[in-house]
């Protein structure tokens, strides 16, 4: 019988720090608690400043443990796509016991053997990219549990990252005194959620994570991630002007970037969108001093996509599948045809955490969630007496009287006749 799990994913973004808490049951995510905390202490996806970080997590770990009731111990971690390698590696498992048919232990004894691939000094393995079983010939992408054979093979494979990188984030888990269950390439991630894996089956995808700072653009092809490349230049470079001008902070700009609701600047007027009173002057900003300043600005990030993707274009049918924070920007969608093939806006559907924010943060899970049938570890977030505990409370409330969906909507339309 299957057992509700709880894992908390931790990513450590541009200009903020996001925690997602989630229960896993049959292959079905339902979001606990989500929260996001500002924290300066990330430059170009380097931790510039570890205390901010380490900071910032305790904040939101806190927010979270007081909201839920107990305690979080272990996070899955999001690490940057910097430095992005992969290789294939092909295990041979010969079935010695006598079964003549695959059993789970002989899975694990293949994966065990390609995870010890190093493929340099520095870059460290995060997780594995895809798994493929050839059994009598035939190849399965689902682990071939009970097919009779004498041997089988392993088809693994397997993704890279910075070293200098992975420790530094690392590090700032174990200082907010927390474990960590395990890694994941943030691309590798966000493809889990919005399913752009499974759409790079008989095309290519190219994945946009636009953050504040960058964007990374992430390759799959044949179901698999190939490739990863940064571009420097986030949503952030679309309102950068009026940041300096006004003097600005984070965000009121990502707030004015969402106000945009058309790609025409005939369309602008001169109603004043945002007002602030300074120490030294009233700042009044228009819709259309608004959209001229950033619509040129989005324009001009696209045709650096456009010319960065243009030979895989040319190569293969292709897909451009915008997402991450910047994705909430309502004005992107309306810039879709600006690409140079198809192109469509991901975000997250889940209810409870429909931000594009937490598309990596959700996207762990899944991917958690599809190695750990190999691996096979019981391990989870809370601290299981405590998630416990708080499980009963509720029951204990609902059984009162006291707590319960259906009593509360009762209250609210049912009254006492006099």
């Amino acid at each position: 019988m299957s057992r509700k799990k709880v894992y908390a994913s931790v990513e450590i973004a541009d200009r903020e720090v996001r925690l997602a808490i989630l229960e896993v049951f049959e292959g079905r995510i339902n979001v606990l608690r989500v929260e996001r905390v500002a924290c300066q202490g990330v430059v170009d996806q380097k931790i510039v400043d570890e205390v901010k970080v380490v900071q910032a997590l305790r904040d939101a770990l806190n927010h979270a443990q007081a909201a839920l009731g107990f305690r979080i111990e272990r996070v899955l971690l999001a690490i940057p796509s910097v430095n992005v390698r992969r290789t294939s590696q092909r295990a041979h498992i010969q079935i010695e016991d006598g079964t003549k048919s695959i059993r789970l232990f002989h899975i694990q004894q293949g994966y065990s053997k390609v995870i010890q691939k190093k493929l340099g000094d520095d870059v460290e393995l995060v997780n594995t990219n895809r798994i493929s079983y050839r059994v009598n010939d035939e190849v399965f992408d689902k682990m071939p549990i009970d097919e009779e054979c004498e041997d089988f093979y392993m088809d693994v494979d397997l993704l890279y990252a910075d070293k200098t990188t992975i420790y530094s984030y690392v590090r700032c888990i174990e200082q907010a005194n927390l474990e960590i269950l395990d890694l994941c390439l943030d691309s590798y991630a966000i493809a889990q959620e919005s399913a752009v894996q499974v759409k790079s089956e008989d095309r290519n995808v190219v994945q946009l994570d636009l953050e504040a700072n960058h964007c990374v653009l992430s390759l799959f092809a044949d179901g698999k991630l190939m490739s990863c490349a940064n571009l420097e230049k986030g949503y952030n470079s679309f309102i950068e002007e009026l940041k300096t001008k006004y003097d600005l902070t984070d965000d009121v700009c990502f707030r004015l970037l969402q106000n945009i609701f058309t790609a025409d600047e005939e369309d602008a007027g001169d109603v004043i969108v945002y007002i602030e009173q300074q120490e030294d002057r009233r700042v009044e900003i228009s819709s259309k001093e608004l959209m001229e300043t950033c619509l040129p600005k989005i324009r001009s990030w696209i045709d650096e996509v456009n010319k960065a993707c243009e030979p895989i274009i040319k190569q293969k049918k292709t897909l451009y599948v915008l997402t991450g924070k910047g994705a909430d920007i309502a004005v992107m969608k309306s810039f879709m045809k600006q690409f140079n093939s198809d192109a469509e806006v991901y975000l997250p559907q889940s209810v409870g955490a429909r931000n594009g924010a937490y598309v990596c943060c959700l996207g762990m899970i899944y991917a958690f969630d599809d190695i750990n049938k190999i691996r096979h570890t019981e391990q989870t977030s809370p601290n299981n007496n405590e998630l416990e505990a708080s499980i009963d409370s509720i029951r204990q409330r609902s059984r009162s009287g006291e707590g319960g969906f259906t009593k509360k909507l009762k209250s609210v339309i049912l009254t006492e006749e006099d």
